[in-house]
């Protein structure tokens, strides 16, 4: 909800303005002097719109610009004008000035209009907590019970998945049902700064040994989430490897990592045996596009959201935005889902998200349903899959990579036909 402040004398046109701001779902700040004025500007956030008289107490439309370019504030100023002098106009509007005029008998026709071509949508941060979304599909309800199996031992964990599928939050959630929730928890990211650093003379340790090992310390009987763990390098896997091994922290260690990892074990990129400590259990989280069921809830959830966070009645999905969701490839996940649909209901009129309101990136990463070194199950379940999703043969081949010819000879090896179109 954009704010806009009012800046008049007049305080039944500051009423006014006010009604017919609010009617259209703006939240207006009024105003009678330069000194609140100022007092409100450095309050605004981005977005918003300053609507001022040519003179209001103790200044004028003017002298707020010029205070505004002084203070370096960018907030576009709609100047009020009592009659149409032409020069008056000319000087409020000249190098930099107010952006456009409304004039005084014309506020109920003009103002709203006038503002709504200059106010921006306000940035709604909507950040997920660490509860998990509930969600239908069966690989979910077998995440839940891995949670808590897992929470009630004190084995080290890899949570593997694609960016954004919500590995965090499932860490999070061992943690905090586990025996250590009483104790200290540190989220560190394998690729981050923090775990960057040089080689410190006085300790003959490198400062990188030194900021591992104060993490282990401050989270001594609690637990250490380390996200993205296959972005350590080779130096940061031997120094964790040898505090794990030689010091014996009383740390339970929980780690995200994208599926890349166990290629990376493989060709030796990553240290097997760190892999094997880091990875007494562990979680695999299936992309989004593999639970589409699961869609309908997690937007739900997201509108929900949504709309107490902007103070607003919730929107809904109808069924065109739920079958554009679904058809989606998802390379960002969850993450990516976050985004589409919190920028369909901003864009949405009424109650109501449709297809037309979503919009998907065109330049997205290769994510097809690759059929490479799967097992005949494995394979026979992507068919099925894709078919589910394109609903049509064609659509399924395209999100499959492969010719339609291939598909078919596909379906006959794992007999498969339409009607199996609800499976998997």
């Amino acid at each position: 909800m954009n704010k806009i402040l009012i800046v008049d004398a007049s305080e039944s046109d500051r009423r006014l303005m006010s009604g017919l701001l609010v009617k259209h779902g703006y939240k207006p700040i009024a105003v009678d002097s330069m000194e609140a004025a100022k007092e409100k500007v450095a309050e605004l956030p981005p977005g918003a719109v300053v609507v001022a008289a040519m003179k209001f107490t103790g200044g004028t439309a003017q002298a707020l610009i010029n205070w505004q370019k002084r203070e370096g504030y960018k907030f576009p100023v709609i100047a009020i004008v009592d009659n149409l002098n032409p020069l008056e106009i000319a000087d409020v509007m000249k190098d930099g000035g107010a952006v456009n005029i409304i004039q005084r008998p014309a506020i109920d026709k003009q103002l709203v209009e006038t503002v709504g071509r200059y106010a921006k949508p306000e940035n709604v941060v909507l950040a997920l907590s660490d509860e998990l979304i509930l969600r239908r599909s069966d690989a979910f309800r077998r995440i839940e019970k891995s949670i808590r199996t897992i929470a009630g031992t004190n084995a080290n964990c890899i949570i593997f998945g694609e960016c954004g599928t919500g590995k965090e939050q499932i860490a999070n959630q061992i943690y905090i049902h586990s025996s250590r929730a009483q104790k200290p928890c540190t989220a560190i990211e394998a690729g981050g700064a923090a775990l960057v650093g040089q080689h410190d003379p006085a300790t003959m340790r490198s400062e990188m040994y030194n900021r591992i090992e104060s993490y282990f310390k401050k989270a001594d009987g609690g637990t250490i989430i380390l996200k993205n763990i296959h972005l350590l390098n080779f130096d940061k896997q031997s120094v964790l490897l040898h505090i794990l091994v030689n010091e014996h922290p009383d740390v339970r260690v929980i780690c995200t990592a994208e599926p890349e990892l166990l290629k990376m074990v493989s060709e030796k990129a990553f240290r097997p045996n760190l892999f094997y400590i880091l990875r007494q259990t562990s979680i695999s989280v299936p992309p989004l596009r593999e639970t589409t069921e699961d869609i309908p809830s997690i937007a739900d959830y997201l509108l929900t959201m949504y709309a107490q966070k902007k103070r607003q009645p919730k929107k809904r999905l109808n069924a065109s935005a739920i079958k554009a969701l679904k058809l989606h490839p998802w390379p960002g996940n969850v993450r990516e889902l976050k985004d589409k649909v919190l920028f369909a209901a901003f864009h949405a009129n009424g109650d109501t998200v449709s297809a037309d309101n979503l919009c998907f990136d065109k330049s997205n990463p290769d994510i097809s349903e690759n059929l490479t070194h799967r097992n005949p199950q494995e394979e026979r379940n992507k068919i099925v899959r894709a078919y589910n999703r394109a609903g049509t043969w064609k659509g399924a081949a395209k999100l499959l990579g492969i010719s339609e010819r291939f598909l078919y000879q596909l379906r006959k090896k794992h007999h498969i036909n339409s009607n199996e179109m609800n499976e998997a």
